[in-house]
């Protein structure tokens, strides 16, 4: 295997409603969500299709009763909460008291970037849409993790793994990478402890508010290791790995780098790579410790005795990584695969020597860059209310606003793609996934379809007394080289349902 595989990630927005700060932020996320939809949906909104959700259902073999499970983990429940499906195969949504952007699913980690840029825009526009609506204050949506008042929300990743990999695989090589990966894809933090009262600056905005070790729980007692058991694709062949530890990135590089290099590690998993124990004492703990040290020196102790810094530990999985693709593929692993070895060989080796040399590639340095030029220029101290003020302007939206993308004007954050790349990715899927089958047919036949998911789109067509369901259990199949040629042959949704029917 390479960094290639089935993936995505789910975004929650952080939201703000200028000049009213007891606003329902339910209300105002659903206000963000319906403007976008009405603006750009020209038929009839396709409704969520919760049929085959099965949040409940844990990977370690059994279902948590709907009877003790949080309210907010039935995730199966049509709450009548604005929710649409985007042309691109994305969804945008109402989740609690937040707008939520999930990507479609795709390939490479760059397209995983790609889509997820191109949900900022559309967070973006759906947030001006419905300022200009009448009587509407202005919202502010930021791309961050805490208002640190003690609330936390999400940046979620998807990884399809084959299900013949043991779980418990999966939790003992995974926890010591994630407990360490923060080093180069955490967001930045002004403040410690859930509600940030804490003085000082840390790597990761989530990293306090994870409480175990596994679980299934999202938003109470969150897991390092996450075990719900909802794959959105043949249950028999695959289960779909749900991170829920992640920071919301802003740097492209940042989050590349998120996503393939666990996809690596993942490929290492399934295929038993790695004989190494790199498990690390005390997880949550040590996790939070790595966070809170942003010299990046705090040493955690691993089960064999050793101590070693989370750059340090990173460095491991590095090592055996490379020689995984070189065991597997030598000269002939794909461009990204190589690009990702590289890039996180350069990114580490600078971490050990000079953290700030990268301000131009990760978040949590460039953030810290700044907050400590205001530091030095006004002489503030890191309980100032100023600093807190500036993370959130870091993570802004608003490119006339959000620091993060004054940054990017001035030159000063590298790039990986184009805003020609990320707005023709608001509309168009990806090629090489069934969301490419989602999103056209979401394109091209919209006042034909009553509902879509993951894994189904729902036909209803003149004439015919049932709805009709297209099953798309197969995220490998419905992509551009399967259904293109018949998509743009079909000049109505009953002519392609027929032409599968066959």
């Amino acid at each position: 295997m390479s960094v290639r595989r089935v993936m995505g990630t789910e975004v929650e927005y952080g939201i703000s409603v200028q000049g009213q700060p007891t606003a329902n932020p339910m209300v105002a996320s659903s206000q963000v969500v319906n403007a976008y939809a009405t603006a750009t949906v020209r038929a009839r909104r396709a409704r969520w299709d919760f049929e085959e959700e099965s949040p409940l259902r844990d990977a370690r073999g059994f279902d948590m009763s709907r009877q003790v499970a949080d309210p907010t983990q039935l995730t199966d429940e049509d709450l009548g909460l604005a929710n649409v499906i985007l042309t691109n195969g994305a969804r945008l949504y109402v989740d609690h008291a937040h707008p939520e952007y999930s990507t479609p699913e795709v390939v490479t980690p760059l397209d995983v970037v790609r889509w997820d840029k191109a949900g900022e825009q559309v967070m973006l526009d759906a947030a001006r849409l419905a300022q200009n609506l009448p009587g509407n204050p202005a919202i502010v949506l930021y791309k961050n993790n805490t208002d640190n008042k003690g609330a936390s929300y999400g940046a979620h990743e998807n990884y399809l793994m084959r299900r013949s990999t043991p779980f418990a695989d999966i939790v003992k090589h995974l926890t010591p990478f994630f407990i360490s990966r923060q080093v180069f894809c955490g967001a930045g933090r002004v403040g410690k402890g859930q509600d940030g009262r804490g003085e000082g600056f840390q790597v990761s905005q989530r990293a306090d508010f994870f409480e175990v070790e596994v679980g299934l729980e999202t938003t109470l007692k969150r897991p390092i290791i996450n075990t719900r058991d909802e794959p959105h694709a043949d249950p028999e062949k695959y289960r779909r790995l749900h991170v829920i530890i992640g920071d919301a990135n802003l740097s492209e590089i940042a989050s590349y780098l998120k996503v393939g290099t666990t996809a690596l590690v993942l490929a290492m998993i399934e295929d038993r790579f790695i004989s190494r124990d790199l498990t690390v004492d005390l997880p949550v703990a040590s996790l939070r410790a790595v966070s809170h040290d942003p010299t990046l020196r705090h040493e955690v102790t691993l089960a064999d005795g050793r101590r070693l810094t989370g750059v340090q530990l990173q460095l491991e999985y590095l090592d055996l990584a490379k020689k995984f693709v070189e065991d597997r593929y030598g000269a002939d692993a794909d461009p990204q695969t190589v690009d990702v070895l590289a890039r996180w060989e350069d990114v580490l080796n600078r971490l050990e020597s000079d953290p700030m040399s990268l301000a131009d590639q990760l978040d949590w340095v460039a953030k810290l860059k700044l907050l400590e030029q205001y530091r030095s220029r006004d002489g503030l101290a890191w309980d100032d209310a100023k600093l807190q003020l500036i993370d959130y302007q870091y993570s802004d939206i608003r490119p006339e606003k959000g620091l993060y993308h004054r940054l990017v004007k001035a030159g000063r954050i590298q790039r990986l793609l184009t805003d020609d790349e990320v707005d023709a990715a608001m509309t168009n899927p990806p090629a090489e996934t069934r969301a490419y089958f989602r999103g056209r047919c979401l394109e091209k036949y919209a006042s034909d379809i009553a509902a879509a998911s993951w894994d189904s789109v729902i036909f209803d067509l003149p004439g015919r007394e049932s709805l009709q369901r297209v099953p798309t259990i197969d995220p490998m199949r419905g992509t551009r080289a399967h259904v293109g040629e018949l998509i743009d042959s079909c000049e109505t949704a009953e002519q392609l349902v027929r032409a599968l029917s066959r």
